[in-house]
């Protein structure tokens, strides 16, 4: 691999320039997760496994520290309203996409 700009060779892939500082490989762009109440992993308003799928947890364990903190600290069930309130929710499309073996619903114009 070769700086198009100084000429100078590398042996391994880089992502920079140790001379000159040009970029050599461009970065890959990651999509953003949006924390978003599920769809798919709901008990009540599916808050706890929407805090699960953003965090990458299990829903269980996130009911069980939810849980945790409505008997303890006295503010789970505060929280809880307040997420349920703010947090947007999935939108169909992504979580019948997400769902294995489900089809989407096309809209009645287009059939």
């Amino acid at each position: 691999m070769y700086c198009p700009q100084c000429g100078k060779e590398y042996a391994e892939r880089v992502n920079f320039c140790c001379h000159c500082g040009t970029a050599l490989a461009t970065p890959v762009p990651v999509p953003r997760k949006k924390l978003m109440r599920s769809r798919k992993d709901h008990k009540i308003a599916g808050v706890c496994g929407g805090f699960a799928e953003y965090l990458g947890l299990d829903s269980t364990l996130v009911r069980i520290i939810w849980l945790t903190m409505t008997v303890f600290a006295g503010s789970g069930v505060l929280g809880y309203v307040i997420a349920w309130v703010v947090m947007p929710e999935e939108p169909l499309s992504q979580a019948a996409m997400d769902a294995p073996g489900s089809v989407v619903p096309q809209p009645a114009g287009n059939r």
